[in-house]
């Protein structure tokens, strides 16, 4: 298939569906659904799918999907785009706050719901503009089953066909500084050339297996949003995981050949992995020091002497092959994206035979920039650039992009958009390098923005404007880069005690979602000031200078 002479993400399923035996294994969710849908049977629900869209919208029109991932997620945003409509996936762990403000902003016409659980964070959003509520349950109002829509007989079955590259195929709505996401418009030819860089990375591991996904990062984010047309383009079978706490478990069913994953996840499975491995002792424990040593060893390229060969092998049969039998036993690599994955951890995993490379990308570039490569893994960088991108670094240190994949423009935000993109190029905010080999390595972040090791963006200055509400609060500042959960530094009179903050920070955390409520916090008395070097003359927090004052406490909290 050639990606690059295609028009749409629809284009695309059409004719994937031409090459592909349709009886074979398409979705099957881990959760409750016994069954496994077919490329047929999804292709039937698009086309009905399709169909009732059609008949409920105009042109351009944004259709919004909330759900948990399952077979009908993708189902829905195909059927969207094939419909003429515009799909806009949200996350399920938004506040009441960014529900109503993205329900404001891009005036779906209609809303796609899984459940009642669901129904109920937006329904007292939805206004005039909602022509129709789609639901996969059972819920309390006036809305269309997704189970009558598919038994309904249609008349014809709707291919559309005048999509064009530039247009827009999904709204995704990331964090914004300034506390209100943003709608982050990408173009069908953003999405396909960016499966175009991917497959190029992919042809090397698809080759000894079919592809098999584990799927379990949301759909509403843009990494896993584009990685389902990956999917596609492969042909490969895709499982919906349970849940994150279920995901190794999981990986033992579903036996996945590929498995995208954001660095909290890597996180899990270093202490897993490593917990046992403190459990051993005598011969085995010598054998797994072995491993690991020898494992860096191949991982940077170094020659082993003939007895390390030997050493090797057994390391291959005793230790590396039994790691890989727990995670299924087909296991062709890990992908990292979302956030930046801890370089010991990065080591550790390829070592012990989880091959894991590491990628970069943002919301805003549909999202993958760069991956490193199966034969040459770099784990302190994240890969040279997709040839569909091309990658400048400015005079200033920062990463600039360039191609097909910078997306259209934030939605109703030009003069936000035009500061992000200029002459052509997207100004990342992010600062880096590029070595002889042209790997990027991200050496800082030029952008007040947390990235959890969730790989979620989070606005530290929207959470520290909600803390500083309370008269009793002066001044805060949240912690959190490339950890589970966020802290913070709140800065109060000495007459205020720790449990009258934790009770103000317990009320703040009610208006937050769960990725930006606070956890822990340290309690000091000294104000950041221009004077003491913690405050710019126009009095925005120097946050370099607080976590080098305060990294001890900081990271004590965790």
């Amino acid at each position: 298939m050639n990606i690059s002479k295609l028009n749409s993400l629809v284009e695309l399923y059409f004719k994937k569906i031409e090459e592909v035996d349709g009886k074979r294994p398409f979705l099957k969710w881990l959760k409750r659904d016994k069954r496994s849908y077919n490329w047929e049977d999804i292709t039937e629900r698009i086309y009905k799918l399709t169909a009732k869209i059609k008949s409920l919208i105009k042109q351009g029109d944004r259709c919004l999907i909330l759900s948990e991932n399952r077979p009908y997620w993708l189902m829905t945003d195909i059927a969207i785009m094939n419909a003429g409509g515009i799909s806009v996936p949200i996350f399920t762990t938004y506040s009441a706050n960014d529900y109503e403000y993205i329900l404001n902003d891009c005036k779906p016409s209609l809303i796609f719901v899984s459940n009642q659980d669901q129904f109920n964070k937006i329904k007292k959003f939805i206004n005039s503009d909602v022509k129709k509520i789609i639901s996969f349950e059972e819920i309390d109002t006036d809305s269309l089953l997704i189970k009558e829509i598919l038994n309904e007989k249609i008349n014809e079955k709707i291919i559309k066909k005048d999509l064009k590259r530039n247009m827009p195929a999904c709204i995704i709505y990331t964090s914004g500084t300034s506390g209100n996401p943003k709608g982050v418009v990408l173009s069908h030819g953003g999405i396909l050339s960016n499966c175009e860089g991917a497959v190029e990375l992919l042809e090397k591991l698809i080759k000894k297996k079919d592809p098999v996904f584990l799927t379990w990062l949301p759909l509403s984010h843009s990494y896993e949003h584009t990685v389902q047309f990956i999917q596609i383009i492969v042909g490969a079978k895709v499982f919906y995981a349970e849940s994150l706490d279920k995901l190794i478990s999981n990986m033992g069913v579903a036996k996945p050949t590929i498995m995208t994953a954001v660095p909290r996840f890597y996180q899990n499975l270093f202490t897993k992995i490593n917990m046992n491995f403190e459990k051993q002792s005598g011969f085995k424990r010598k054998l797994i020091n072995q491993t690991l040593n020898l494992g860096k060893k191949i991982l940077k390229k170094e020659e082993l002497k003939f007895s390390e060969k030997i050493t090797n092998f057994l390391c291959e049969k005793l230790v590396r092959k039994k790691i890989r039998k727990q995670f299924g036993g087909n296991l062709q690599a890990f992908v990292s994206g979302g956030g930046a994955l801890d370089q010991n951890i990065g080591e550790f995993l390829n070592s012990v035979g989880l091959p894991t490379l590491q990628g970069y990308g943002l919301t805003e570039a549909s999202p993958v920039v760069s991956c490193n490569l199966p034969d040459l893994v770099k784990v302190e960088s994240v890969g040279p650039p997709f040839k569909t991108n091309k990658v400048k670094i400015a005079e200033d240190g920062e990463i600039l992009i360039k191609g097909e994949n910078v997306m259209l423009g934030y939605w109703n935000l030009k003069e936000e958009t035009e500061k992000v993109i200029k002459d052509g190029w997207l100004h990342t905010g992010d600062i880096g390098e590029l070595d002889n080999n042209n790997y990027l390595k991200i050496t800082d972040r030029k952008k007040d923005i947390i990235v959890n090791l969730g790989g979620d963006n989070i606005s530290p200055s929207k959470v520290e404007n909600i803390l500083c509400l309370n008269e009793n609060i002066k001044q805060s500042f949240v912690y959190g880069d490339k950890k589970n959960y966020l802290v913070a530094l709140i800065v109060s009179e000495n007459d205020i005690n720790q449990e009258k903050i934790k009770l103000i920070i317990e009320n703040a955390n009610k208006s937050l979602t769960s990725i930006e409520r606070i956890k822990k916090f340290f309690l000091i008395h000294e104000e950041f000031t221009i004077e003491n070097g913690m405050l710019t003359p126009t009095l925005k927090l120097k946050r370099k200078e607080i976590i080098k004052n305060y990294k001890q406490q900081l990271e004590n909290l965790y």
